[in-house]
């Protein structure tokens, strides 16, 4: 029998949270030499010292999937969100006088709208005022750079207003395709083919947009002319101003045998612009100088800014003088 504290062997200082460091690192080790083992579609692809792995794919702007806001319920929502909430507030702000809707109503099918661009508002406006066989069956071509750029109003774009991205900086062969299948699966497509808004109130040169997918899609374009908006909310401005505007909607137009995307969109920036000069005068003065090939240009005299800024507000006083009639002179 051995005398207490003699022949004992010595314990050693147990630290549990090294313990359970210890046993962490000992299950990574494990779980990447396991993971090292497994073939490559199951784990990413290894990259060599030195090299720089590949960027991952974006999944905004022009990459960003807008099928589930084309599902049922996203529909539903938007549906309850255009004529709840954006019909009311466009008609309130904007007070649109509509006309020209019997030009479309004998057509059935997908169509392409087409409209000249001032203001953020303008896509309102129309949500609010396309006839009804075509407005909720409807997706718009909005900048991918604009609307699409962050997780914020990606997801809100497409959801709000049905959008799509759309490059407007290059030319996107996924932009048009996927337009054209939409189109080809019953959608009607509304376009901007000025590809942005006026800067100083006078219309900029049409892009081919529009023209191709007519081309393609066999489908007619639908010239649709707003005036008024960008005394409302012009470009640079955040608060509206409510006022008067008119949405005036032309003809179905088709491409004729002769005519490419560059052809017809020349010819549909004529039609809107012979829409202009109804909506500013009258039917009447309007079709006589079309056939006399002397309407006002959408884009304005090749003058300095404040000749052109001049010139509008001309066409502006025109427009307020023409409204005018016995007795309210």
């Amino acid at each position: 029998m051995s005398l207490p504290g003699r022949n004992e062997p010595k314990r050693l200082p147990i630290n549990p949270e090294a313990l359970a460091g210890v046993a962490r690192a000992a299950g990574r080790r494990s779980l990447a030499s396991t993971m090292a083992r497994v073939p490559f579609p199951l784990r990413a692809p290894t990259v060599p010292v030195g090299v720089e792995p590949a960027p991952r794919p974006s999944k905004l702007g022009a990459e960003y999937d807008t099928d589930w806001a084309r599902r049922y319920p996203a529909r539903l929502a938007r549906v309850v969100l255009v004529e709840g909430v954006v019909r009311p507030a466009a008609y309130a702000i904007a007070r649109p006088m509509v006309g020209g809707t019997d030009r479309v109503a004998d057509y059935e099918g997908p169509a392409i709208f087409a409209a000249n661009h001032h203001s953020h508002i303008d896509t309102g406006l129309l949500l609010s005022t396309i006839p009804e066989p075509w407005r909720h069956k409807l997706v718009i071509g909005a900048a991918a750079d604009y609307f699409f750029g962050n997780r914020v109003t990606a997801p809100l774009s497409a959801l709000a207003i049905g959008a799509i991205p759309i490059e407007r900086t290059r030319v996107s062969r996924r932009s048009a395709d996927d337009a054209a299948a939409l189109i080809d699966d019953g959608w009607s497509f509304l376009i901007f083919p000025e590809g942005g808004r006026s800067p100083d109130g006078w219309g900029q040169e049409f892009r081919g947009g529009a023209a191709y997918l007519s081309l393609r899609c066999g489908v007619p374009v639908v010239p649709v002319h707003l005036a008024g908006t960008g005394r409302i909310l012009p470009k640079g401005t955040n608060v509206p101003k409510p006022g008067p505007t008119r949405v005036t909607f032309g003809h179905p137009l088709w491409p004729t045998p002769d005519e490419d995307s560059r052809r017809f969109a020349a010819r549909l920036e004529q039609t809107i612009a012979a829409l202009a000069d109804e909506a500013r005068t009258d039917w009447w003065s309007a079709r006589r100088r079309a056939h006399t090939s002397s309407t006002p240009s959408l884009s304005g005299p090749e003058v300095g800014a404040w000749r052109r800024t001049w010139a509008l507000g001309d066409r502006t006083a025109a427009r307020r003088r023409a409204a005018r009639a016995w007795p309210n002179l």
